[in-house]
């Protein structure tokens, strides 16, 4: 991942509603939800879901796919390793960070 690639995708993430939308689809998995299942499981107005999702999907975060008349949005998960990678590649100073419990733990 490039620089700017990382910086348009935090950017993407550095605003509440955006990162709870985000977090919504990484659950919902590849599966995927629908605008509609969004409203339901986060409670926001349908005109900012809307605008809240044009933002992921142009900062590489979220895809869209028309499936009959229905849009369903899923996490892009190939672009959110890569976004962590990006940001941990040089922590632990070059070496390989040791897990705990399932998340990396760098020791400084």
């Amino acid at each position: 991942m490039e620089s700017n690639d990382a910086v348009r995708a935090l950017a993407g993430l550095a605003q509440p509603m955006r990162l709870q939308v985000f977090r919504c689809l990484v659950v919902a998995g590849q599966e995927g939800l629908t605008p509609g299942a969004l409203v339901e499981a986060i409670g926001v107005p349908a005109t900012s879901l809307s605008f809240h999702l044009k933002e992921l999907t142009h900062a590489g975060l979220v895809t869209q796919e028309r499936q009959g008349r229905h849009l369903i949005y899923r996490a892009a998960f190939d672009q959110m390793n890569a976004l962590v990678g990006y940001l941990t590649e040089n922590c632990c100073q070059g070496e390989a960070c040791a897990v705990s419990n399932g998340s990396l733990v760098c020791s400084p």
